[in-house]
């Protein structure tokens, strides 16, 4: 605009606070720009009014043709001024439309490939869409394309891309998981992870998380041994940050439920986590360090992953080094994987070990400043139990002396 003129304030978006170009109401009867509503009820997961607080109890968004029309009459009208004329959005596509087009894609891989083309413009339009391609069926319809082992590479990676862009909703990849094909694309995204060009190999471990994220107990329980190597791999080749951070989401999802911790010590996950926390570029983020920490303390709880831990020669001073370095999320699972060995694999020659790379300074350290109980509860605790060992070391100086706690 050329000079400051006053808009109506009905014609303003409650969420982006900018004027509205596509304004629709949603169930409590407000209304808000599309965009912005989308955004708010599909990307950020929200399913409360913003201006009442209520629950959006349908999805389903209606156009405000008659606040659309006044709108674009004043911006003709304040032309002068250089206000913009807002152009009539298009409608949304239809259900009928979508199924259509699946069902014109069987005939051929020429007309599949067309179809993929069309889905991907769709997508890219407004989230509207995402949830009209949803419940018209095409997550099952791109999982099938993915599955098909007659499909072509150019065809799985674009029906693989347009799968994980289409922001499935928690429901719809329940329905994906429980369907005939449910086990097919867990074990096709495994191929990929394992095969695949870069790109899909970051989306199929991205979707996997996803999944997996929904599934139920017995679905995690019984993952297979060849899920945690795929995972390793990824983590070992870090393909991207998002991928990388996927896989730690995984492990963190998983390894709590039935074997698999040992199904994880047994794919290399240990070694592969402190190779990645030597790395100080991965440090940079502290959600990656985060989730790897927590990682190490799941698979230090049973015997097999203390064992794997102590293993590596790096292990012990790599997990003291990011005490009180990264977070206090990261500090308390530190911790907690230092218990675990102290506790229950404690030799003479492991607490020397832990004395000489400073893990004991480090508990000392913990008890003098500002973190969680729970963290310093589990110092205090491993301190008083190797007191004995500790305490007397010529290595304490006189102020970790004066914190051991008695």
């Amino acid at each position: 605009m050329d000079e400051e003129i006053e808009i109506p304030p009905f014609f303003i978006c409650p969420i982006s606070l900018e004027i509205m170009k596509d304004p629709v109401i949603v169930s409590t009867g407000i209304t808000y720009d599309r965009d912005s509503i989308e955004k708010w009820l599909f990307s950020a997961k929200k399913n409360s009014c913003p201006v009442t607080k209520q629950d959006i109890t349908d999805a389903d968004l209606t156009p405000n043709h008659t606040l659309r029309r006044l709108i674009q009459s004043w911006c003709t009208l304040n032309a002068s001024h250089g206000v913009e004329r807002i152009p009539t959005p298009r409608p949304p596509i239809s259900k009928s439309e979508i199924e259509k087009l699946l069902k014109d894609s069987a005939s051929s891989h020429q007309n599949l490939a067309k179809c993929l083309k069309r889905l991907r413009h769709i997508v890219s339009e407004n989230a509207s869409n995402k949830r009209c391609l949803e419940a018209a069926g095409v997550p099952e319809f791109l999982a099938t394309v993915v599955s098909n082992k007659d499909s072509s590479m150019i065809l799985t990676d674009e029906a693989l891309s347009l799968l994980y862009h289409l922001d499935t909703s928690e429901t719809g990849l329940k329905n994906l998981l429980n369907s005939k094909k449910g086990n097919d694309i867990v074990n096709s995204l495994m191929k990929i992870m394992q095969r695949g060009i870069y790109e899909s190999r970051a989306y199929a471990t991205l979707l996997l998380k996803n999944i997996l994220e929904v599934a139920d107990p017995m679905q995690i329980m019984t993952l297979k041994p060849a899920v945690f190597t795929e995972v390793v791999q990824i983590l070992d080749d870090r393909i991207s940050h998002k991928a990388t951070k996927s896989a730690l989401h995984i492990l963190v999802n998983v390894c709590p439920w039935g074997r698999n911790r040992h199904k994880a010590v047994e794919a290399g996950v240990i070694s592969m986590i402190i190779e990645l926390l030597m790395d100080e570029s991965f440090s940079s983020d502290r959600r990656g360090p985060e989730m790897a920490m927590v990682v190490l303390d799941l698979l230090c709880q049973c015997a097999e992953g203390r064992a794997e831990f102590l293993n590596h020669g790096a292990a012990i001073a790599v997990v003291c080094k990011k005490i009180l370095r990264i977070s206090q999320t990261a500090s308390d699972r530190a911790v907690r994987v230092l218990f675990s060995v102290g506790r229950f694999c404690a030799t003479p020659a492991l607490l020397n070990e832990m004395l000489q790379l400073g893990v004991v300074g480090k508990l000392c350290l913990v008890l003098q400043v500002s973190c969680g109980s729970k963290t310093k509860e589990k110092a205090k605790e491993l301190l008083k139990l190797h007191a004995k060992a500790w305490k007397e070391s010529p290595c304490l100086t006189r102020n970790m002396i004066l914190a051991y706690p008695s």
